[in-house]
């Protein structure tokens, strides 16, 4: 269980990095969210404020692959790998990583990974 001073601190780091950081049509934002369950990464254009395209190990086309796998690290890569294949459909190629107040290990990273393998660039 999460206690509230550590989610306390993942919103005012969430905070900071959003200052910095924005997504456009051409380079959108790419955010990830892990809860204990499940890994959830989203394409977000900043400028219209508009989800791009949503993609969670609850998707149709990962939920047996994500079953199967062994360990939040390989779904949370099986994740960002089908946002690089639907982010490639629309033709986007480079985005914005935002880690979401998360730190960049464990599933964060995984997700980086497979969506670099997929072909995003960041």
């Amino acid at each position: 269980m999460i206690t509230k001073k550590k989610l306390e601190h993942r919103h005012r780091t969430k905070k900071h990095i959003r200052l910095h950081l924005a997504g456009s049509a051409e380079r959108p934002r790419l955010t990830v969210f892990r809860s204990l369950k499940h890994v959830y990464a989203q394409l977000v254009d900043d400028d219209q404020g508009k989800t791009l395209i949503g993609v969670s190990d609850l998707t149709e086309e990962l939920a047996e692959q994500a079953k199967a796998a062994k360990g939040q690290v390989a779904v949370g890569k099986l994740v960002g790998q089908l946002v690089a294949r639907r982010a490639k459909e629309k033709n986007i190629a480079q985005v914005v990583f935002d880690r979401n107040g998360f730190r960049y290990h464990g599933v964060i990273k995984a997700v980086a990974d497979g969506a670099r393998e997929g072909g995003l660039k960041f």
